[in-house]
């Protein structure tokens, strides 16, 4: 289990603010936004901020984009400068998300549209080295876990896979029946604790519970990332409280690591 941050974390700070806290908390890895910090054709901005986290002894987990899979148009095209601007950051994976639409109101149709875009997005990040990687979200095709084990089942490709966070107003045990849904594709998690995003809290208040989660993902071995996104009141303080929390889980789980 490697320990990260998600960078839209601290929207309003800067790349070298955010490499300090990272470095202050003692964690392994930053998830670079395209939405702030690292904007996609931003070539530039890129190779600065890859060179930047790296020289600080950092990882850089992933790409945190906002592509929607089948959101046509000019969408299309820009997948081209995602993936350019991930491979210039140095980012072995790239967060993507699946559609625009969610799955109560998503047809046949669409759905097949988003699978053969997840194909295509895969094809062309393989042939430099990177993983795609679903957002886990509300409204989209990962809204529940029956469409979001039924569209990993029909994209079927050896280089999608799905993040994993807690879905909203749903209970501690469907919650893990979402895990066990999706766990053969699961890689990283973004980890917070709120009923509400306006309603954020300690991470602390919700360990017992984020053990339950961890310990279920992390049965099968394999290395992933677990990388903070958004803390209460948006503070740095709180930010170092929750990433002391997130030690804590590691610790507890390392014997099963």
């Amino acid at each position: 289990m490697k320990l990260g941050v998600c960078s839209v974390t601290f929207r309003d700070k800067s790349p070298q603010e955010i490499i300090d806290l990272t470095k202050q908390a003692a964690l392994d890895a930053i998830e670079w936004g395209a939405d702030t910090h690292v904007p996609a054709g931003d070539m530039q901005t890129a190779q600065e901020i890859g060179e930047a986290t790296r020289n600080q002894g950092l990882e850089i987990s992933s790409y945190g984009s906002y592509y929607r899979l089948a959101d046509y148009g000019d969408n299309e095209e820009a997948f081209q400068e995602v993936l350019q601007s991930a491979e210039v950051l140095g980012a072995p994976a790239i967060r993507v998300w699946a559609g625009v639409t969610g799955s109560d109101k998503a047809s046949d149709d669409y759905r097949g549209l988003v699978v053969q875009d997840a194909r295509r997005v895969a094809d062309l990040a393989s042939k430099h080295g990177i993983s795609i990687h679903l957002e886990f979200h509300g409204n989209t095709l990962t809204d529940t876990k029956e469409s979001a084990r039924q569209l990993m089942e029909e994209i079927d490709h050896d280089n999608v896979f799905t993040y994993w966070q807690p879905p909203n107003s749903v209970s501690i045990k469907e919650r893990l029946a979402s895990i066990e849904a999706v766990k053969p594709w699961i890689t990283n998690v973004h980890i917070f604790y709120w009923y509400s995003f306006e309603d954020r809290l300690n991470l602390a208040e919700g360990q017992t519970e984020w053990l339950q989660y961890l310990r279920e993902i992390f049965q099968d071995g394999k290395e992933r990332y677990v990388l903070m996104e958004f803390v209460k009141y948006d503070e740095e303080e709180q930010f170092l409280e929750d990433a002391q929390t997130l030690h804590e889980l590691k610790q507890t789980l390392k014997p099963s690591l």
